[in-house]
């Protein structure tokens, strides 16, 4: 163990793990396949104690090999004798890049010292490839200590030979994980396996806690065996294919309740050489012969400075940047190492694999120079290196370091040479190296600071399309100590041609943020002068010329712009020149036009400056006249005009331009075809001329719209619009003037408008027109000195507005009777004489010479005239004749005078005064209006007279037509002879003397309406009668007084108090009545009042209600009425509730029969109407009712109704006690005791049965379930509806135990027949598809709302038989060819195949095997197949645990046909199964050429993925078609529903509307709701009997409960008959008419179903007696039916007909008493039969 401990400058465990790897790969260097090297770090303490065991798919050790192996220092060349190596007749290898050989396994030391290094014990199994057995050899490190320093054979017994895969000599439990790693050997076919046990405890810490590092060291150490000579190049494109592929070294570590830590040396990314690698940017190959056969090939690497930092990558064992307190010299050496600190710059490689301990500083010729060299100083501190050697170079036998390595390589004879592109060139090694140096510097180093960031962009302009993105854009550089920026004015060098531009923007690859450095770029600029070039050109950064002053390229632009296009030349040649701004009228044409194109020193140009630009720069002339129209600008001519011979450009005279507005021609120079207007952004010449297009002189006209009405004498405008040629409107000239025509009219106007709308103003028409609609009249106008002179249009001339009145009649003074209305006659007439009418034309007559006279006034608006009347006119007491004025006038018309006429009033002969005379024998009393008269009650007034005068005070004489007139309203009918007689009907006076009659006499005619008044107050008569009154309320409680006094009062015959009596009266009042006590009675008189009182009436104890007292006064008697109500509540007791002193049955869960009522009673027993009283209700502890909080109040009829309660208890009796109490005095409460029956139809749990030890496989059927609906009684319910029981599964969710929402529903199967009732099955229904963890429950659907669920059983869904081997996802299609690059050879990589079932379920876990792959063709007859690396056909892979990791490249220079399709083949080769399963296939496509390949990969990667969308697409369709048929299958049925349902209706005699049928429906709806609640409202009958509780399934219930009858008298007849019977309780067995029995101790009737003789029952469907063989044998009177055909059975029909069919028989139900008997006789005499008849009324 020395040499490891004396080497010891890090922890040297990694070096000693890889002797151990280095025996691998010696021993799996002639495998075709993979070679498989595996590191099990087995630190579980559950499968034993700690080991570490390498394992190889090598060739394997015989028995022999195996002894020989554990000899110490025993190396292939030394090995003779008795000792057979297992390297007979060794060979050196030939020599490879970098020495890569596997020749490391050497001097027969490193592995017996790495194992006694690691533990104490090795136990060392193998297998070589040719033999059956396996061979096991164990070692301890004290025996072979002892025993090699004899150099003895270390077993003297013998090497167990064993079969593959047998651990039965395993029995130590601390080495429990050789049984699984046994296990593993089968279908191996070499192997060699190094078991360590015994493992040091700070060994074992250190692979713990060091794991990334020691890992990270061991793929340093074995960097170029496992990625090939090149190294991981991870940034590489494509990676070339190599031997060293195929070497997979694999490290696991398993630690107890940990997941397991396995690294793969391939896949770490961060050990040095990989850093080293790929931080490079170049690499400078040579190599160095050494005296002898030793070769060392050697690398130097430059990694450059980026940005702003070295690239080179830090070692945690040589860091570049050190602590501050490590030396003195610390500063100055970090500045003079720069990059690379202290670190050497070669690590040295023996045979491909690391040395760590020796490294080379470096050579004389890589060395930093001591003057100053092509490149700077501090790139030599950025270079790193590696030389390989091969064997011919000694290393010590634990391999950490050379002994003489660097002595040799700086040996003088020693020659170096440069490996450029693979070749070997002999030339100075020191210059060569320089000059590399410096290119790295230049190429890789960042010197150009790229300042203000402008984005990323791509560019299209670059041909490769690889290299057109990323560029980042700046607007700004800092080089060489100047800044160039963003358009500053450059010029270039080294280019053809010079360009001069300015700076648009600098371009760097690759994508950037923000500023950064770099070696160089491109600048894009703008060619100067824009104007003529219009260009961009990139070129490099170095290609500016950076001596160039701004003032130079300043002076070469101006002198390129003057040769531009700069202005136009325009002339008239034919005259009819347009000016600027000019106004010209329509048609007139604009002349012919010369252009000439300038430059800026005058010289005529017909095309750009420039040979190189060719025709296509040619210059053209474009003529455009635009319309600046309201509506947009609009092109009206566009020409284009080429350089002519004569003169250069030329357009033609234009006379098209006839419409009105602004125009604008515009001349512009434009480019031969393309028309552009603008070169280089800047505009070509143009010239524009704007001028404006007006009206010419008027020629014709028309009459525009006039505005209505016309009318006489109003004056109207007349518009004229004027028109020149083109139809343009235009004004009318000063000097014409219009003449107006009508015949029959005048007419004239004021003036005439200019303008081009021009008006006739001030037109006015007069003439007759004879009617107020008026009359049509022509209308010539006339414009001289026009073209068209004329127009005549047509016009309604209406009369104009008022100007006259006429009234008739014409005399000036008019006669009239006062209280009579005048008429006037009134006409409205215009300035012509027209009767006219217009809006609001109202004639008003005003009266004067009197007052309150009427106004009359008449609407003329209509016709013009009218009658003018009103009110009469009527002057109060006028006695002779007396002038009046009337002035009539139209208000609203101030200009029209008024009309006045003088009329003569004469007084009116009507009557004006009425008077009443009440005669007193010969003497006659004037009654005035108003007066009063006193008259006995009850009396007559008789002789009343009245008389009636004109105005004149002339007396009237009555007449029959004048006495209609007169009216009394004390009496409806009047005697007209006495009337006319002037005799008024009697009065009678009223009978109580708050009755005052009031009469009235009028008198109503057409002229005036009078009335006289008076009052006759009636006067108390004689004693009569006796009145008695209750003040305070007429109630009064048992055993108390009345609270109220009666007031006796003495009245007349009337009832009017008679006020002459006095207090003597007292002593004949005397008061009686039934059960009146009169011991407080007491009696006094009233003087105040003139009334007797009464107090103190009570009653003895005696029925409530109404009590009748009498009050007697001498003959005369008078009676009253109070009631008598109970007393004070003293008691409880319950309503409806006869038979409380027995137990009141009841189902548990259920309600009470009927409510619970209580009323207050006193202590007679009377019902106490006493309000608000608290009633509790008490219970026993184990008894539960709903609802619990009962606390009622009584209501005002002293009555609490606590409702109907469900009972919750068990089983027996139990009490529930009312208690209440008031005024604070507890009432006597009743006591009800309830004997609790088990619910037999409530259901309380699911009972659910299967085979619990059956196996759910994936896509199965799942065993029967079994399922009852148990009630409280533990008994199964049976009749239940199987649509209800539901079977719910779901997948159990890590994420909680609710259920989801995606739950699976099954429904019952169907029962079989020999199934038993009450029990339901779920049969055949299939397990999910998918593996997992599902719960079944099973739900019993009590009613709308309530669910009964099951307990959760959960059952596990196992994969079932593996039928097919498939990937994860399926691959896309691999395209390969059979170049050099690895990539573009791999056919599959990482791709894990599994086994699967037919639900693709992962299975087969405790499957283990292989997979073998093997590329067969579509073509039978190819003989040209493709071949795997190592040129093989076929190869395998291992499979375990259920799947096998493919990773598949094809061997370089493959054979294979061109753009051929092939297949690669999966073929599973499972041992443990008993059908084989479908091998996978996979296509590829193969090719010759490596760009095809591309390209194809390509295609077939787009071909997949739009194989994939159309298969998503064919599935969304297939979806949407398959929702569409469902939804249609859907639309018919409810189609066909809804046919049913309009025949349904239309047998109930409802149609449906053709249109608003829904609405119609909701409405009908709601309609037949209503009258179905007010149906259910209406007062029915009610069975007052309490049904028995079902206690049981086979109780039926009560008689009176089983039928229903709805006709009343019917219902009355039947139930008096079965009276006796209603209270029996029906059973289907003796058994529970028993139990019945039993419970009530024998009160209970009970009639038992299976003990009626059904054999004497009637027959249901027998016909009345009066019907034989579907014949009338006699006519009954009334309507004869069977009782029991009145009857309505809603359950159990069967049962109940057996009932009543024994009850009834066949008894007839019949109108009435004669009709029976009728019947009766009839029957006898067709039959003797006997039958019990009756009629309703009976």
């Amino acid at each position: 163990m020395y040499e490891y401990y004396a080497s010891e400058g890090q922890n040297p465990l990694p070096f000693a793990l890889a002797e151990l790897i280095d025996n691998s790969l010696s021993a799996t260097s002639q495998n075709t396949g993979i070679r498989s090297i595996q590191i099990k770090l087995l630190f579980d303490d559950s499968q034993g104690k700690p080991a570490v065991a390498v394992i190889d798919n090598g060739r394997g050790m015989t028995s022999k090999q195996l002894n020989n192996w554990a000899v110490y220092r025993l190396s292939k060349f030394t090995r003779q004798g008795d000792f057979e190596s297992d390297h007979s007749g060794y060979v050196r290898p030939l020599p490879v890049p970098r020495s890569l050989n596997s020749d490391i396994s050497y001097f027969g030391v490193g592995g017996k010292q790495a194992v006694f290094f690691v533990g104490q014990s090795a136990r060392m199994i193998s297998k070589p490839a040719d033999s059956q057995d396996v061979h096991e050899l164990v070692l301890s490190k004290e025996d072979f200590e002892k025993k090699e320093k004899n150099k003895e054979a270390i077993y003297s017994g013998y090497i167990r030979n064993r079969k593959p895969s047998d651990s039965t000599h395993i029995t130590s439990d601390d080495e429990r994980f050789l049984h699984n790693l046994i296990l593993e050997e089968r279908d191996k076919d070499s192997f060699t396996a190094v078991v360590i046990t015994g493992v040091q405890p700070d060994h074992m810490q250190y692979l713990k806690n060091y794991f990334h590092l020691w890992t990270r060291q061991l793929a340093h150490i074995y960097h170029y065996y496992i990625h090939g000579p090149k190294g991981n190049e991870t940034n590489a494109v494509t990676k070339d294919v190599t031997p060293f592929n195929n070497i997979d070294i694999q490290i696991s570590m398993f630690e107890k309740g940990k997941v397991p830590k396995i690294v793969n040396l391939r896949e770490i990314k961060d050990d040095m050489q990989t850093l080293y690698i790929n931080t490079a940017a170049d690499s400078f190959e040579f190599k160095a012969h050494v005296d002898g056969e030793g070769i060392v090939e050697g690398i130097i690497r430059y990694h450059p400075f980026l940005y702003d930092r070295e690239t080179y990558p830090d070692d945690p064992c040589f860091p570049s940047k050190l602590n501050e307190d490590d030396d003195d010299d610390e500063d100055c050496f970090i500045v003079e190492k720069g990059a690379r600190g202290k670190r050497p710059i070669f690590e040295c490689f023996w045979n491909g694999r690391l040395i760590p301990y020796t490294t080379v500083e470096d050579f004389d010729w890589c060395a930093p120079p001591k003057k100053r060299g092509l490149a700077p100083v501090e790139c030599y501190n950025r270079i790193s290196g590696a030389l390989f050697t091969n064997d011919k170079f000694q290393v010590s036998t634990n391999k950490l370091t050379f002994m003489d390595l660097e002595l040799k390589l700086k040996d003088k004879n020693t020659l170096f040479t440069r490996i450029f592109n693979g070749q070997e060139q002999r030339m100075k090694i020191d210059r060569e190296f320089a000059l590399w140096l410096k290119d790295c510097h230049e190429k890789y180093d960042k010197q150009i600071k790229f300042t203000v960031f402008k984005g990323v962009t791509t560019r299209t302009d670059l041909p490769s399309k690889r290299m057109q993105s990323p560029w980042t854009m700046y607007a700004a550089i800092e080089w060489d100590g100047k800044t160039y920026k963003t358009g500053q004015l450059v010029k270039t060098v080294k280019t053809l041609p010079i360009f001069y531009g300015s700076i648009e923007k600098f371009f760097l690859y690759g994508d950037h943020d923000g500023d950064i450095y770099a070696t160089g770029g491109e600048v894009q600029i703008a060619l100067e002068p824009q104007a003529l070039y219009a260009e961009m050109k990139t070129i490099p950064i170095s290609k500016l010329d950076r001596t160039v002053s701004d003032k130079a390229v300043k002076k070469y632009i101006e002198d390129e712009m003057a040769r531009l296009p700069d202005k136009l030349s325009v002339t008239w040649p034919e005259g009819d020149e347009l000016l600027p701004n000019e106004t010209r009228f329509a048609g007139t044409p604009i002349g012919a036009l010369r252009i000439v194109i300038l430059n800026k020193k005058g010289e005529a140009m017909q095309k750009l400056p420039g040979t190189s630009h060719g025709g296509s720069k040619k210059l053209l002339v474009e003529l455009k006249v635009i319309l600046h129209s309201p509506t947009g600008n609009k092109e009206i001519i566009s020409h284009i005009s080429q350089h002519g011979g004569k003169w250069p450009y030329w357009f033609k005279k234009m006379e098209n331009l006839q419409k009105l507005g602004n125009y604008t021609l515009k001349l512009q120079v434009v480019l031969n075809e393309s028309n552009a207007d603008t070169y280089a952004g800047r505009p070509l010449p143009s010239k524009i001329f704007k001028f404006t297009i007006i009206e010419g002189k008027p020629e014709k006209f028309s009459v525009g719209l006039l505005e209505l009405p016309f009318r006489v004498g109003v004056p109207f405008n007349i518009p004229l619009e004027l028109q020149d040629e083109f139809g343009h409107a235009t004004q009318l000239s000063n000097d014409i003037k219009p003449i107006l025509e009508a015949s029959g009219l005048t007419l004239q106007y004021e003036e005439i408008t200019a303008g081009t709308k021009c008006f006739i103003k001030g037109v006015t028409a007069k003439g007759c027109v004879n009617s107020c609609q008026g009359k049509n009249f022509n209308l010539k106008v006339t414009l001289p000195g026009l073209k068209e002179d004329t127009q005549i249009f047509k016009i309604r001339l209406q009369p104009g507005p008022p100007c006259q009145l006429r009234v008739k009649p014409d005399s000036e003074i008019l006669k009239i009777e006062n209280g009579t209305a005048f008429p006037f006659q009134v006409e409205v007439l215009d300035e012509s004489g027209n009767i006219t009418a217009q809006p609001k034309l109202i004639v008003h007559c005003k009266f004067s010479g009197a007052s309150n006279l009427p106004v009359y006034s008449v609407d003329c608006s209509n016709g013009g005239t009218n009658i003018l009347t009103g009110p009469v006119i009527q002057v109060q007491n006028i006695k002779k004749d007396q002038m009046l004025k009337a002035r009539i006038e139209i208000l609203s018309c101030k200009d029209v005078p008024p009309v006045e006429k003088i009329i003569k009033l004469l007084p009116s002969s009507h009557v004006a005064r009425l008077q009443v005379l009440s005669m007193d024998g010969q003497k006659a009393i004037q009654i005035k209006h108003q007066d009063e008269i006193n008259w006995i009650a009850g009396d007559i007034m008789r002789n009343l007279i009245f008389q009636m005068y004109d105005e004149g005070e002339r007396e009237i004489n009555i007449t029959p037509p004048v006495a209609e007139k007169i009216k009394v309203n004390w009496t409806p009918r009047i005697n007209k002879e006495q009337l006319i007689q002037g005799l008024l009907p009697d009065v009678k006076v009223p009978t109580s003397v708050k009755d005052v009659r009031y009469c009235l006499i009028t008198y109503l005619d057409d002229h005036v309406s009078l009335e006289s008044a008076f009052t006759v107050r009636p006067l108390p008569d004689e004693p009569k009668h006796i009145k008695c009154k209750l003040k305070g309320p007429n109630t009064l409680q048992m055993g108390e007084e009345l609270e109220g006094e009666v007031d006796v009062m003495i009245t007349d015959q009337y009832g009017n108090q008679v006020q002459t009596v006095t207090s003597a009266c007292v002593n004949s009042l005397g008061v009686s009545g039934p059960g009146l006590d009169k011991s407080n009675l007491k009696i006094t008189w009233q003087e105040s009042t003139l009334t007797m009182r009464v107090k103190g009436i009570r009653f003895k104890p005696c029925l409530l209600g109404s009590k009748e007292l009498c009050f007697a006064w001498r003959e005369f008697s008078d009676f009253l009425r109070v009631t008598l109500t109970a007393g004070s509540p003293a008691k409880l007791r319950f309503v409806d509730w006869p038979e409380l002193e027995k137990p009141v049955a009841v189902i548990n869960g259920r309600e009470l029969q009927k409510p619970l009522i209580v009323q207050l009673c006193d202590q007679w027993g009377n019902p106490s109407p006493e309000p608000n009283v608290k009633i509790s209700l008490t219970r026993s502890s184990n008894l539960k009712i709903v609802p619990s909080n009962l606390q009622p109040k009584t209501d005002e009829n002293g009555r609490a109704n606590l409702g109907v309660i469900s009972i919750h208890a068990p089983r027996g009796e139990h009490t529930l006690q009312l208690k209440a109490s008031y005024n604070k005095t507890t009432l006597d409460c009743p006591v009800i005791t309830l004997n609790v029956l088990p619910d037999p139809e409530k259901p309380v749990c699911l009972n659910v049965k299967y085979d619990k030890n059956a196996c759910f496989p994936a896509g199965g059927t799942f065993p029967d379930f079994m399922v009852s609906v148990l009630s409280e009684d533990d008994n199964i319910i049976k009749n239940i509806n199987a649509a209800r029981i539901s079977m719910k599964m779901w997948e159990v969710q890590s994420s909680g135990t609710g259920i989801p929402i995606d739950v699976t529903t099954f429904s019952c199967s169907k029962v079989k027949d020999d199934k038993e009732d009450g029990f339901f099955y779920f049969r055949d229904k299939v397990i999910p598809e998918r593996v997992g963890t599902y719960c079944i429950q099973f739900t019993f659907a009590m009613d709308k709302t309530n669910m009964l669920i099951s307990e959760q059983i959960v059952v596990e869904v196992v994969p079932n038989d593996p039928v097919r081997l498939l990937p994860d996802s399926s691959p896309a299609t691999p395209a390969v060819s059979n170049v050099r690059a690895l990539t573009s050879r791999t056919l599959v990589r990482d791709l894990h195949l599994h086994v699967m079932d037919q639900y693709n379920n992962h299975t087969g876990i405790d499957l283990v095997g292989r997979i073998i792959a093997k590329i067969k063709s579509p073509n039978e007859d190819d003989t040209e197949i493709p071949q795997f690396q190592g040129k093989v056909s076929t190869t395998e892979f291992p499979f375990d645990r259920g799947s096998a990791k493919i990773n598949l490249v094809l061997a370089e220079n493959s054979p294979g046909r061109d753009s051929t399709e092939y297949i690669l083949l999966f073929e599973p080769d499972l041992p443990g199964l008993t059908q084989p399963l479908e091998p996978y296939r996979l296509s590829f496509m193969f090719y010759n050429d490596f760009k095809k390949q591309q390209q194809m990969a390509t295609l077939t990667r787009e071909r997949d993925q739009l194989s994939q969308s159309i298969g998503v697409y064919r599935n969304w369709f297939d979806t949407t078609n398959q929702l569409v048929t469902e939804i249609k299958c859907q639309v018919k049925e409810a189609e066909t529903r809804e046919t049913q349902l309009k025949d349904e209706l239309k047998k109930h005699q409802i149609e449906l509307p053709q249109t608003n049928t829904l609405q119609y429906v909701d409405s009908l709806i709601k309609q037949k709701m209503l009258d179905q609640e007010g149906v259910m409202k209406q007062p029915r009958r009610t069975c007052t009997l309490p049904n028995y509780p079902k206690g049981n399934q086979d109780i039926l219930g009560k008689i009176a409960h089983l039928a229903q009858i709805e006709d009343n008298e019917a219902a009355k007849v039947i139930s008096w008959h079965l009276a006796s019977d209603m209270d029996c309780v029906v059973t289907l067995t003796t058994e529970a008419a028993r139990s019945i029995f039993d419970e009530t101790q024998g009160r209970q009737q009970v009639l038992p179903l299976d003990s009626i003789y059904k054999k004497t029952l009637p027959d249901w469907n027998r016909p009345l007696p009066h019907l034989r063989n579907g014949k009338i044998c006699f006519r009954p009177i009334g309507n004869p039916v069977f009782a029991r055909d009145l009857l309505t059975f809603p359950d159990n029909v069967e049962h109940c007909q057996t009932v009543f069919g024994m009850l009834l028989g066949d008894t007839i139900i019949i109108d009435n008493l004669d009709a029976a008997n009728h019947y009766r006789k009839e029957g006898r005499r067709q039959d003797s039969q006997q039958w019990k008849i009756w009629r309703p009324s009976e």
